[in-house]
């Protein structure tokens, strides 16, 4: 092949990559255009499942059962602690204190001494 042809089938098929391209173009902006118009349906007229379904499971949180606390505060007795998430403040004061936990034991009349 001489340089001329090489440079002619090089333009032919750019030209057909071109039209390929524009084609593929406009099939995806066709069904861009079909989805936003099937969106805007399904949002101005839910159906009943849709609603139920999203009613309840975005904004509703894990129900956790009630645990009774096992830890109180000797010093306020109104500040009492399951042992689930973070620590208290006064308890965390008190073990920085060196206090141990067992000393907090809701239902020990006195703390237990460890030897």
């Amino acid at each position: 092949m001489t340089v001329g042809e090489i440079w002619q089938l090089h333009q032919t098929v750019i030209e057909v990559l071109a039209a390929r391209l524009t084609a593929e173009k406009h099939e995806l902006e066709k069904r861009l255009a079909q989805l936003r118009r099937e969106k805007h349906q399904h949002f101005a007229q839910p159906n009943e499942s849709d609603s139920r379904r999203s009613a309840g499971s975005v904004h509703e949180s894990r129900k956790h059962a009630k645990v009774p606390p096992k830890y109180r505060n000797p010093n306020e007795p109104s500040e009492t602690w399951s042992g689930r998430g973070k620590r208290p403040r006064w308890l965390a004061q008190a073990l920085l204190a060196g206090r141990k936990i067992e000393d907090f034991v809701i239902g020990t009349s006195e703390p237990q001494i460890t030897l």
